[in-house]
């Protein structure tokens, strides 16, 4: 029997994107899926129903849970929308593990087997469907271009007959995906750039995109491409250095954050009362809880001067391209498991195994099983 794939019309507020566009679409009809997808999911994409080829539309999201063997989404479901799904369906999207207790209870009990992007291993085989590392690059992208929108000044040097206008100084802290796509933005308006991250290893990608690596004289060396948490005395000699550039800088972009637990505190009150007035900090873990101390997520504070931009939902905010790399990510995951259309996991396959968050009744993610059961093994 041919697996039906679902989309929804995204319900969350301020979500934009939609998790298949007509592209990925295609091809799933080639392999043999079927799709259902609810009226107007494309549309705050740009995607409207027209663009679509071979898909039953549904009036409402509800008939799409109770109708597909495998949903594919954005945001997590609701408890509401879970209790909709069919037996034995399979759902593939952002879940946030390390958040939605109840959604994941909810998943678990209703024996649904549910796949979070959040956990896809990061190795060289999965990069393909690293979702996280797709939208990152779009934030990384968009807090530049905030950033230039609220400066009152050029980024560029322009040499003009009333004097040389010299460029704009922006720093970047984290130089993961968000942080490097930053940086080359950045780069590319024309700005003078420094970056910044307690992982060593990322100097020589700040400086291959031409910009200047801070050392504090701090590493931070973590699992699976992260950064660990600092200790007191690594955060005072980080902050001393950090500070200094905080203060000459124009725009401030901050990318970093720990999975599972709340943005790093990196921009002091102090050091905003430092820069000059009429500077930028963008930051991009707005939704963590912020890096600086003055973020409010979804709001932007002035404080003596220097905007503190707290957005939500970047890669939202490019809907159609953020659409587009999101659903091929879906693509590359589910692909490997679609055989003559049918849905045959391989759960000896690493990314299958890894990324599984709930299946067969049980939390498969040990780090979400102990918190949300308790107890041991």
């Amino acid at each position: 029997m041919p697996v039906t794939i679902g989309a929804l019309r995204e319900s969350a507020p301020q979500e934009t994107r939609v998790s298949l566009v007509p592209e990925v679409v295609l091809k799933l009809t080639q392999n043999g899926a079927q799709i259902v997808m609810e009226h107007g999911a494309g549309e705050r994409a740009r995607f409207p129903d027209a663009l679509y080829k071979n898909v039953a539309w549904l009036d409402s999201g509800r008939a799409v849970l109770e109708r597909a063997g495998v949903v594919l989404t954005v945001q997590p479901l609701t408890s509401e929308q879970i209790a909709c799904l069919k037996p034995g369906a399979t759902v593939i999207g952002y879940l946030q593990p390390y958040a939605r207790d109840a959604e994941v209870r909810a998943l678990r009990d209703a024996r649904i087997t549910s796949f979070a992007v959040e956990l896809i291993p990061r190795i060289s085989r999965a990069q393909s469907m690293d979702a996280l590392s797709s939208q990152a690059a779009i934030a990384g992208y968009k807090a530049v271009l905030i950033a230039a929108n609220q400066l009152p000044k050029f980024l560029p040097m322009l040499t003009t007959a009333a004097g040389t206008i010299r460029p704009a100084q922006v720093l970047v802290i984290g130089a993961g995906v968000a942080g490097l796509q930053a940086i080359a933005t950045a780069r590319r308006l024309g700005a003078v750039v420094e970056a910044y991250d307690v992982r060593s290893a990322t100097k020589e990608q700040v400086r291959s995109l031409g910009a200047k690596f801070v050392d504090t004289g701090v590493s931070a060396e973590g699992q699976g491409g992260y950064a660990r948490e600092l200790t007191e005395e690594e955060r005072r000699k980080q902050q001393e250095v950090l500070d200094a550039r905080i203060a000459a800088s124009d725009a401030v972009i901050t990318t970093a954050s720990v999975p599972g637990r709340p943005a790093p505190k990196i921009v002091s009150r102090a050091a905003v009362e430092r820069m000059r007035p009429g500077s930028v900090i963008v930051d991009v873990a707005a939704e963590q809880g912020g890096n600086c101390e003055l973020t409010r997520t979804g709001e932007t504070v002035e404080h003596q001067g220097v905007s503190v931009v707290g957005p939500v939902n970047l890669p939202g905010a490019l809907a159609y391209n953020a659409s587009e790399m999101y659903a091929r990510n879906l693509l590359n995951f589910l692909q490997p498991a679609l055989k003559q259309g049918e849905l045959a996991i391989d759960w000896s396959d690493e990314v299958f195994a890894q990324a599984c968050l709930t299946h067969d009744g049980a939390i498969r993610h040990e780090a979400t099983r102990k918190r949300v059961e308790g107890g041991g093994s």
